[in-house]
């Protein structure tokens, strides 16, 4: 079986991924803005979901060069994720040159203790995506979202492929454009274990127009759809299938 995990922001995307099939949600806040840390209410809500969540810990959009203050406030939203009762946390953290920044990201795995643990796609800035698979394992955090490097996990098959190999123990857990359509070009060329995807539709523009003039909802909103993600979760026991009679 390959795992799904679906990326939500609101308790309406929560009950969309459970209805189409989702085995685990990265719970965010914003994922127009690629996904920030959720609210504390957010959280309580998503902990009596009957799926396991990860809780993206991110104060901010923009790189992953993170300041003291901001350090300091992810290690409080990592204890709030612990509070709730959540399954783990989505962390990631990089130095300027996009390595990973080892230091600041031993300071979170440490305050996650027993917790469920993904890197985010900080890696995908990373220079050398070998290297930094390393630092991952040796720090102990043993699932890595990427879509390769590039805009798509597809587009960014070989450097996902070249970084399942380079550390076996890690997963690598594809993610960008990951949708039925696109599986079956993935998995010929990446070995899938777990994928990420929003299975999302456009947002309906907002029944008061003053919304969307006021600023209130961004041009780029979406909603997590369960038609989709029940079409991707069909299209993964697909391929699970014929790999098991193949």
């Amino acid at each position: 079986m390959i795992t799904l995990e679906v990326c939500v922001d609101d308790p309406a995307g929560m009950m969309a991924a459970v209805r189409g099939g989702a085995d685990r949600i990265e719970l965010c806040a914003a994922l127009a803005l690629g996904g920030l840390t959720p609210s504390a209410g957010l959280m309580r809500v998503a902990a009596d979901l009957p799926l396991p969540v990860m809780a993206m810990i991110r104060p901010r959009a923009g790189n992953f060069i993170w300041s003291e203050a901001e350090i300091s406030a992810q290690l409080a939203e990592i204890a709030a994720a612990r509070a709730c009762g959540l399954a783990g946390v989505v962390i990631g953290a990089s130095l300027p040159d996009g390595r990973l920044d080892a230091e600041t990201l031993a300071r979170l795995v440490a305050a996650a203790q027993g917790l469920d643990l993904t890197l985010h796609r900080a890696i995908d800035l990373a220079p050398d995506p070998v290297a930094a698979m390393g630092v991952c394992r040796d720090l102990g955090i043993l699932r890595v979202l990427s879509s390769g490097g590039a805009a798509t996990a597809c587009d960014g098959m070989a450097r996902l492929a070249a970084m399942q190999a380079a550390a076996p123990d890690v997963t690598v857990m594809p993610g960008g454009g990951v949708s039925a359509a696109t599986i079956a070009a993935l998995a010929r060329n990446v070995p899938l274990t777990q994928v990420h995807a929003s299975c999302s539709t456009p947002a309906p523009p907002p029944a008061d127009p003053r919304i969307a003039g006021l600023g209130l909802q961004p041009a780029n909103a979406r909603v997590t759809d369960a038609a989709l993600v029940r079409g991707l979760r069909t299209a993964l026991d697909q391929l699970a299938g014929s790999t098991t009679r193949g």
